[in-house]
């Protein structure tokens, strides 16, 4: 299923609510890095996220080096953000609330 493709304006909006959540150079995607106190926080961090994912079938971009969590967030199928990213960096938020240094 096609998402329609959000507008630089929607985008820097939505970008707003989010805290520490940044658009890409080349504009095709949301990125955000965590640090947390230790690999469990990360972890459970991750595992948090990954059921949100799977309810949004909408899986991230992401890489795990002991405490820091980064992340890209992008839908390939509209070759752009859509509400889907913003969807699951919202969730993303709420897991990370309380963890994160």
């Amino acid at each position: 299923m096609q998402y329609a493709k959000l507008d630089r304006d929607v985008i820097e909006r939505e970008l707003a609510k989010l805290e520490g959540w940044s658009l890409r150079d080349d504009g095709l995607a949301i990125v955000r890095a965590y640090k947390f106190s230790n690999f469990a926080e990360a972890f459970g961090f991750m595992a948090e996220c990954a059921l949100a994912a799977e309810k949004l079938n909408h899986h991230p971009e992401w890489s795990n080096v002991y405490s820091r969590v980064k992340i890209c967030l992008t839908t390939h199928d509209s070759q752009g953000i859509t509400e889907r990213d913003f969807l699951l960096a919202t969730a993303m938020q709420k897991a990370a609330a309380g963890r994160s240094d």
